[in-house]
């Protein structure tokens, strides 16, 4: 791709698109891939509540995002080397995402893949069937977001790197980042749930090799079920019995029917 594809907000509600199994949308390792922000003014203010509407809703479904780069992308913090989502809603179906960048540092941005910043009456971003490989970002290697709450289903997220330092906030001295190997997560009430998938081979410089998560007021939840995290090294800090997971929530992680080592 020669451009960023940008959904534009007063377009039809639901925005399909699918790639059959058979398309590759590749950002040359020189940009991102795919944009919606319902509250970018360039793509069309529809609603007085810009932050909480709920169109466009994007689909993207037998597609492979691969060469993503959003590297130097400051607007919204930045971070979504595939796909960047500010609003509307989003889900992710049958797709493959490859070796995907975003910035390398920073203490809050992230999501080689994808990056989501408010959803639709806080409804989650629904993953299902897909993978996540080769993801490098300075949070989340392959999903970020803030504020917002997620459903992985049947997917594989491998070999994805979150690779600032410093942590978020940055310790002085460093320029912030390292978190989420696989997964970051942050805000205040959200939940990630992960179910029937494989979380391995991610790592983080700092805290969460697979998922880190940080609900500010102790209001989040998260659970794992049916799923495999494994050898997901925290280079800096992770909770006790939960390798892998940095978690600050409501309560301890609910695990069922998983492996965790």
């Amino acid at each position: 791709m020669t451009a960023t594809a940008k959904v534009r907000n007063d377009s039809d509600p639901d925005v399909v698109i699918d790639g059959g199994g058979l398309v590759t949308l590749s950002g040359g390792g020189q940009r991102r891939i795919l944009y919606l922000n319902t509250c970018d003014r360039a793509q069309g203010i529809t609603t007085s509540h810009c932050q909480d509407q709920d169109h466009p809703r994007l689909t993207v479904q037998n597609l492979t995002f691969a060469g993503g780069d959003s590297s130097g992308e400051t607007a919204e913090g930045g971070g979504g080397g595939a796909i960047f989502v500010r609003g509307g809603r989003v889900k992710v179906v049958d797709s493959r995402f490859q070796d995907n960048r975003c910035d390398q540092v920073g203490p809050d941005l992230g999501g080689a893949a994808l990056r989501v910043l408010g959803q639709s009456d806080d409804r989650p971003v629904y993953v299902t069937r897909s993978t996540f490989r080769g993801g490098v970002c300075a949070n989340g290697g392959a999903l970020s977001s803030i504020g917002v709450s997620w459903v992985v289903l049947n997917s594989v997220l491998s070999g994805n790197s979150a690779v600032g330092r410093g942590a978020n906030p940055a310790r002085p001295g460093t320029p912030g980042g390292g978190s989420g190997g696989a997964v970051y997560a942050d805000g205040n009430r959200f939940t990630v749930r992960i179910a029937g998938s494989i979380v391995e081979d991610n790592r983080a410089n700092e805290g969460g090799g697979a998922v880190f998560f940080v609900s500010n007021d102790r209001s989040g939840t998260m659970s794992v079920e049916g799923s495999a995290l494994r050898r997901n090294p925290s280079a800096g800090f992770e909770t006790p019995g939960y390798r892998g997971i940095f978690f600050l929530g409501a309560a301890d992680p609910s695990v069922s029917g998983s492996i965790i080592q």
